[in-house]
């Protein structure tokens, strides 16, 4: 029987079809191999965050189950390959960072395990995402999915912080959109 997880996948536009993109992506993430989509949050307007001269993205969160692989690592590294190629179907371009993007796909926890592996080509995958405690744009759709979720090595849930945090910087950085792409799973 094949072992699965649930992962959370940050999902963010602010240039070109936003909008269609979101959407493009949802349906893209249900048609991956071997994952389930479970869940979508709602839709978030929210600020900028960095490099804050672009427009205001559009945020969400998907909940899947997927294979865990042989391995934490393997699994994890296979989803955020599949990740960055949705990501460039979509049309994502290079661009600095924390600047504007078409679509935006971001591994934010799988399963009940910490990942910290070497991605072939360089750089690191770290899952929680290691930014993910600080940045209300995530934990706002993440507590509207999993309130309850604590991610390895956090010491309080997704709904606690994002509650501090939103308390913290106040309501205009992060408001709830008023659209859903029309899909059954959509929160």
């Amino acid at each position: 029987m094949l072992k699965r997880v649930r992962a959370y996948i940050g999902l963010g536009a602010n240039v070109g079809d936003v909008r269609a993109n979101l959407e493009h992506a949802v349906r893209a993430l249900d048609a991956l191999p071997g994952v389930r989509l479970q869940a979508v949050s709602p839709l978030y307007r929210t600020s900028p965050v960095g490099v804050i001269d672009q427009p205001d993205f559009l945020n969400a969160v998907a909940a899947l189950d997927v294979p865990a692989g042989p391995t934490v690592e393997t699994g994890s590294l296979a989803l955020l390959d599949a990740l960055k190629g949705l990501e460039q179907a979509i049309g994502r371009q290079p661009r600095q960072r924390w600047g504007p993007r078409e679509i935006d796909l971001d591994l934010l926890v799988f399963g009940r395990h910490h990942v910290s592996v070497r991605r072939p080509g360089g750089g690191w995958l770290e899952v929680p995402h290691p930014l993910m405690g600080e940045r209300l744009f995530v934990l706002a759709p993440l507590a509207d999915l999993a309130p309850r979720l604590l991610p390895p090595g956090w010491r309080e849930t997704v709904g606690r912080v994002a509650t501090r945090l939103a308390d913290t910087e106040g309501g205009a950085a992060v408001r709830l959109g008023d659209w859903h792409p029309p899909d059954g799973r959509w929160h």
